[in-house]
């Protein structure tokens, strides 16, 4: 499986923030949309990752506040990114090691959607319940042997 799968199923929304505006207002967009994660963009170029990790760290830095920080202050600005062909099995070991919930994935320059490790661990649990459905109803369908005592029955004088 590839990226790709992930993000034709998770369908084409992406949330997005310029890395001038107030992190209040990024607060306020990934509350408001129920998200973890924005993707920052300047000019049309990704330039980091905004999630509510560093979100909770600048809370905690500032005594519970966001004070006055942008978001350029705050975020991830070298984010680790993937390929829309790169293989879930080369993600999933990347996004544990490093602690990435959210990942760009990057066609060249262009972004083309960002993937969570939950979107990650969900369609490992849909292929593999795939895969058992598949293996029970072959299990199912199993053709009968004909039983080897019948055979040794039919010897005996």
């Amino acid at each position: 499986m590839r990226v790709s799968d992930i993000l034709r199923v998770k369908g084409g929304t992406l949330y997005t923030i310029s890395p001038q505006e107030p992190l209040a207002k990024a607060v306020d967009t990934m509350a408001q949309f129920d998200i973890g994660s924005l993707a920052v963009m300047d000019h049309g170029d990704l330039v980091g990752m905004l999630t509510f990790r560093e979100v909770l760290h600048t809370i905690a830095k500032n005594g519970g506040s966001v004070g006055n920080s942008t978001v350029r202050s705050v975020m991830d600005d070298h984010p680790m990114s993937c390929t829309p062909e790169t293989e879930l099995d080369q993600v999933r070991p990347l996004m544990l090691e490093k602690h990435t919930r959210y990942m760009p994935v990057m066609d060249n320059k262009m972004l083309m959607g960002v993937i969570s490790f939950y979107d990650v661990a969900k369609a490992v649990v849909d292929a593999q319940n795939f895969e058992n459905k598949m293996l029970k109803a072959y299990i199912r369908d199993w053709p009968e042997e004909e039983a080897p005592q019948a055979e040794s029955a039919q010897k005996q004088p």
